[in-house]
This record gives C-alpha cells, sequence and structure tokens, in this order.
C-alpha cells in the first residue's frame, strides 16, 4: 500500500526521531537539568499508557502478581550476588546523606530489582507448595549511562521499566517459565506490530548473574539493532546468595530456581520509530490517543455543517471510538491535517457542505494517505475495516522492512560490507569459539547479538576467522 515517504525517516533518523517526540509532543529530552532524564507529555503519556495497559494484561492473563518494591537498595543486600554486582558497578546512583548527615549505609537507586525480589521472596516462600510465584512491577530505574545518552533508548531514569521474578522449585520450571515469558514478548511486540529477532546472548554478554539470556531485537531506521527485551534463566544462582531455601515435594531442603525479564521505554521509542514516516508518527489504532480525528471544513453552508456534526459526533459515541473534532476557527484545514498526521492519528473524516447534503463523511487513512467517501450509518463498520486493515499494513511493512535488514554473509569481507553499509544484521557461520567471535566483533567494529532462538545449525558451513566447521550462526550489528 502506498503512503507518506520514509526517505527523512530513514536518511536523517535521529533528528527525524528527535523532532518527532518535540513536535508531536510525546516526549520533552534535554530541557530537564538532569543528563538523560526526559518529560513524558501528556500526548506521549497516553501512549505509554496504552502499552502499559496492554503488557499489564497479558502479565495478568498468565498468572503474575504486580508489586511495587522500594527505590532504594542498601548497599549490603546489592552486594550479596557478586557477579550481578560487578555487571552494574559502574552504573550505580548512590544516596549516601539523608538532609545534613552522612548515612551510615549507603542506598542505591535500584538498577535493577533481582536482589531486592529475592530477599522479599526469602520471608514470603517456604515449600515447593507455593510455587510457581510471578511477580511483576512497572518502574523506575537508575543507571548511570556513561555512553551518548538518547531520549527513549538511552536513559540515565528508565521511567517504564517492567521488570518480572518468578521462583520455582525446579530447573525444568523455570525452563517452562522461560518459554512463557518468550511467548508474552511475542505477544506484546506483535500487538504492536514490531518485528524481532530472538537470539541466545553470548556468554561473555548475557545479564550479570544470570546462567544464559535471550533477548529480543529489532532494527531502527538507521540500520542499527535495539535490543527490546530480555528473558533470563537465573538459575540458583540468587538463591544462593542469600542462603534462600525452600522444602521440596520429598521434604528435602534445596535453593529454589528463578527467571527475571525486562521491558522498558525501548518498546516505545520502536513503536513510535518502525512505523512512523516523513510526517510524523504513524500510530496502530489500539494504541492511538485519538483514533479518529474530525475537521470541520468551513464553507458557505457553515451552519448546516454544524448541525451535521453532531450527528457524526453521536455515531462516533455510539461506535465507542476514541475521537476528536477540532474545530480551531484559527487553523486552516490544511493546518488541522498536517497537525493530526504529525501526531499519528489513524483516520481523518473531513466533513463540509457537501457531506452534509450527502449524508457522507471523508474518511482519510494515515498509514495510506488513501481517501474515500462513507455513508454516515456505514461509517463504524467502515472504521472497524479500517483499523484492522491499519494494523495489519503496519505490521507487515514493519516486517518486511526487518527482513531487508537481515543478511546471511560466508566471508568477513561480505559482513564487513553489510555492517558498513548500516544495513542491519548480519548472521555469520560460527564454529563456537567465544576468541573467533571476539575477534570478528573487532574485524567488524560491531556487537555480537548472539545466535539464533531456537538454535539453527550451520550444516556444510566453515567458521570464517578459523576455518573450522561452523556448529550455528552469531549475528552482528552496529548497536544502541
Amino acid at each position: 500500500m502506498s503512503g507518506a515517504s520514509r526517505e527523512r525517516w530513514q536518511r536523517d533518523f535521529p533528528r527525524w526521531f528527535d523532532w518527532v517526540l518535540r513536535d508531536a509532543e510525546v516526549y520533552d529530552y534535554g530541557r530537564y537539568p538532569v543528563k538523560g532524564m526526559g518529560v513524558w507529555m501528556p500526548y506521549g503519556f497516553q501512549i505509554r499508557r496504552r502499552v502499559v495497559e496492554l503488557l499489564r494484561r497479558l502479565l495478568d492473563e498468565t498468572g503474575h502478581e504486580e508489586v511495587l518494591l522500594p527505590l532504594l537498595v542498601p548497599e549490603q543486600l546489592l552486594r550479596r550476588e557478586s557477579e550481578h554486582v560487578r555487571g552494574f558497578e559502574g552504573e550505580v546512583y548512590w544516596v549516601t546523606h539523608g538532609g545534613r548527615e552522612e548515612l551510615d549505609v549507603k542506598l542505591a537507586l535500584r538498577p535493577t530489582s533481582e536482589t531486592s525480589i529475592t530477599f522479599m521472596e526469602s520471608l514470603w516462600i517456604q515449600s515447593y507448595r507455593q510455587l510457581p510465584r510471578k511477580f511483576y512491577q512497572i518502574v523506575s530505574i537508575f543507571r548511570y549511562e556513561t555512553k551518548a545518552t538518547r531520549p527513549l533508548i538511552r536513559l540515565r531514569e528508565v521511567t517504564t521499566f517492567k521488570e518480572a521474578h518468578t521462583v520455582h522449585d525446579s530447573f525444568e520450571d523455570a525452563e517452562r517459565q522461560v518459554l512463557e515469558a518468550v511467548e508474552v514478548y511475542k505477544r506484546l511486540f506483535d500487538s504492536l506490530g514490531i518485528p524481532y529477532i530472538i537470539s541466545r546472548r553470548p556468554e561473555w554478554d548475557k545479564f550479570a548473574g544470570a546462567l544464559y539470556t535471550i533477548a529480543f531485537d529489532t532494527v531502527m531506521p538507521d540500520g542499527r539493532a535495539l535490543q527490546i527485551g530480555t528473558v533470563h534463566n537465573l538459575g540458583q544462582n540468587f538463591t544462593k546468595a542469600f542462603d534462600f531455601k525452600i522444602q521440596l515435594a520429598d521434604e528435602s531442603h534445596d535453593y529454589p530456581w528463578q527467571t527475571s525479564y525486562g521491558v522498558s521505554d525501548r518498546v516505545i521509542a520502536t513503536l513510535i520509530s518502525i512505523h512512523g514516516d516523513d510526517r510524523g508518527l504513524v500510530l496502530p489504532p489500539s494504541i492511538a490517543p485519538v483514533q479518529v480525528v474530525v475537521v470541520p471544513i468551513p464553507a458557505a453552508g457553515e451552519g448546516e455543517v454544524a448541525g451535521y456534526l453532531s450527528r457524526v459526533r453521536e455515531v462516533l459515541e455510539d461506535a465507542g471510538v476514541r475521537y476528536r473534532v477540532d474545530d480551531r476557527d484559527d487553523l486552516r484545514p490544511g493546518a488541522k491535517y498536517y497537525y493530526w498526521e504529525l501526531r499519528g492519528v489513524p483516520v481523518r473524516l473531513e466533513v463540509g457542505a457537501r457531506e452534509a447534503r450527502e449524508g457522507t463523511v471523508t474518511m482519510a487513512r494515515r498509514d495510506t494517505l488513501e481517501k474515500a467517501s462513507v455513508r454516515l450509518e456505514e461509517l463504524p463498520q467502515a472504521l472497524e475495516k479500517a483499523f484492522r486493515e491499519i494494523e495489519e499494513n503496519l505490521k507487515a511493512r514493519a516486517w518486511e522492512y526487518l527482513k531487508s535488514r537481515v543478511k546471511r554473509a560466508r566471508s568477513v569481507e561480505e559482513a564487513r560490507e553489510w555492517i558498513q553499509a548500516r544495513a542491519g544484521v548480519v548472521e555469520v557461520p560460527w564454529c563456537g569459539r567465544e576468541e573467533c567471535a571476539v575477534k570478528l566483533e573487532e574485524e567488524l567494529d560491531a556487537r555480537a547479538l548472539g545466535t539464533p532462538w531456537p538454535r539453527e545449525p550451520a550444516d556444510g558451513e566453515r567458521c570464517p576467522v578459523c576455518g573450522a566447521r561452523a556448529v550455528t550462526w552469531m549475528r552482528y550489528a552496529k548497536s544502541y
């Protein structure tokens, strides 16, 4: 389907992204006087709220229970799991004073909550009969990000951090939970029309304290990969650190098994980025704060139009859609079109004297910019159909884009060419040796994202670094 140009969206993505966040009044970034922190504006907060509602529904439907842990983590609690602390040591914000008094215990602003929740679980859970338990919270986390910060993508305060933490009586049940978590995230991203690849992170780049990490990545308009979700099997690492044991069915005692998984503001950054075009946002109707905007067209028969508008309002009210009538008299219709197109409203209805006489509305779709005349009595059905088609079109377009940005290369030269062109993700045959993967990271000046999950064999292929038989594929990309 046709639509607005995406040339600027792709050619100059960083500036496009900043422009959309600012001018569409999504997120005010760079003006709050703390680096790496931004402010959700009302329109953007509505987008965020609907994404969070979707996430909550998916978690609640699968037996997760929402909790709320304190923001402050005592230093001794954070340091109970040494490998975990080493992973975050350079990123922790510390609170050292209360008023003018120096605290006797340093307090961390939570970078994540594995240690906090494990401590509380050790107080709540004593027996296998209480398991599995699946907790989650949606909160702010703080990390002293030293790289170049980017709005919604790389922040020092992540304001929409969903972290889930689960407890199990066996490794097998924890493995089952990993699969469930992956399915929850698939449903989340599929509902938002966000395409993804799933990889098992390299051992040297997994979550600190985990047995292994599964990650969801997508490719942004500038060809860079963005990690949008992670799932970790934590094994017994944290429960051992806290000497947290439970009674098992055979009456023995052992350390329970845990998983954790998270998504963040990056989901909304991706939603905005993947579906946008040169005119601004293009929002899926399920997420859009305003699903339909009605623009009255001034004409000689203005009184007639005003009367007809009340009928249009009644139809929209009965249809249960989120709508707005833009009756501002200081803007011409063209300026109103621009305003709402920038904000990604899925459907625009134009109502003028002709529509009033004919009992119709002119319906324009944001994704394709196509217009059609619709009889007023048929409008609810037409909107339902348009909403469904817009969601399907955005999803199909996004997946087509991602697939065009993933390539398999058999040589270092071919892989380097793809990476240097900022074309996306390249998959290279890999022998399984860490030194070969790390060497190729250096050769390509790119990050190893991991191996396809579930595992994909590379039958008949050779590692381009050492020449040994390849066992699978390693993914590389420039990344955020």
